[in-house]
């Protein structure tokens, strides 16, 4: 079973975010909790860690600004 990737609210009114950078590269394994990517607000930058473990599936460029709720991948 799949596990979407989103871009999640950190903050109250939070809208939007920066996938600043992947951690980990397309295709890799990945376990629950590891970092997989840096999400930038416009307060700070955070790691964010894996929902489930699985195989990392990007579909979402790092660099680029997404809304919250738009999905960045998934973990296989």
């Amino acid at each position: 079973m799949s596990t979407t990737l989103t871009i999640p609210k950190l903050e109250m009114g939070m809208t939007e975010g920066t996938l600043v950078e992947w951690l980990v590269e397309d295709g890799v394994q990945v376990a629950e909790g590891d970092p997989i990517y840096t999400l930038e607000t416009g307060k700070a930058a955070q790691e964010i860690a894996a929902p489930a473990s699985g195989t990392l599936r990007q579909s979402a460029a790092a660099g680029e600004e997404y809304d919250v709720g738009t999905e960045i991948g998934t973990i296989d």
